[in-house]
């Protein structure tokens, strides 16, 4: 499957395989992958600037692997191929997974908390309780955080976001970048003009980063038995969607992905 951009008409698509040829490997089989991979690899030896070396690997996949023209919008830009999306999303998962494992050896051995743990209040209010597991996943959250910068920076260089802050503009509805120093000042204002944005942990982009590509936010369910869920909204919500994987979706016009630290089964 490849990732496309969703909630678009007129959309015309320009496939350029940079020397391989046409169609997802996936599709072909386990001995196409692998040859679609060397031939990506020889491509990448002939022009470079359209390559990254995945980290942790010597092979190299192209990253310019088709145009879209978002003809409504007036503006182009590239959507992953499933090669590259996967690259990245495995990537993720072992950030993800590097980061539980050792928070958890940290804290408890080597061992995953229980749900008692989980659920033991450590700090905020009766109202706004903030639980144990809440501490966990912020700790995994920052290591996952330091991982994927230092992945990415080798793997897609320049390409990549972390907890950047966007919002749909109120009066042009156009995708906008709210800057830390913007934000600390709406925030001294009473927030208001910050109802509506989301910070996703990790976006990939073109380059520049107006041209989203693709979505992807942290899980660390707690207990780990948990499936990885999206955040609920409260209704009436500014972005007047219902959880956190909604919101993104409408306000970049991409399927957002969640990155838990072991793999579901959907």
């Amino acid at each position: 499957m490849k990732r496309r951009l969703t909630g678009v008409t007129g959309v015309s698509v320009l496939l350029f395989l940079v020397g391989c040829g046409a169609g997802s490997p996936s599709r072909r089989g386990a001995g196409s992958y692998a040859q679609a991979v060397d031939s990506a690899t020889a491509a990448c030896e002939r022009n470079p600037a359209y390559c990254a070396t995945v980290a942790g690997e010597e092979s190299v996949v192209p990253l310019q692997v088709r145009a879209v023209q978002v003809a409504a919008a007036g503006k182009a830009w590239e959507v992953l191929d499933e090669l590259v999306w996967k690259s990245i999303e495995d990537i993720l998962f072992e950030c993800a997974k590097w980061a539980d494992a050792e928070v958890n050896r940290k804290e408890f051995g080597g061992r995953a908390p229980t749900a008692t743990e989980c659920e033991q209040q450590v700090g905020g209010t009766r109202e706004n309780p903030v639980t144990r597991g809440m501490r966990l996943g912020g700790a995994k959250h920052e290591l996952a955080s330091q991982c994927t910068e230092e992945k990415l920076s080798r793997a897609q260089p320049g390409r990549f976001s972390l907890e950047q802050r966007y919002r749909i503009h109120p009066e042009t509805r156009q995708l906008e970048l709210i800057s830390r120093k913007t934000e600390l000042a709406m925030l001294r204002k009473g927030g208001k003009e910050l109802a509506g944005s989301v910070v996703p942990d990790v976006i990939i982009h073109t380059g520049d980063p107006l041209q989203v590509q693709a979505v992807f936010d942290f899980k660390f369910p707690c207990p780990e038995g948990n499936r990885a869920a999206w955040r609920d909204y409260p209704s009436g919500s500014a972005s007047g969607a219902s959880n956190q994987g909604e919101a993104y979706k409408s306000i970049f016009g991409v399927q957002p992905t969640r990155v838990p630290p072991r793999r579901e089964i959907e």
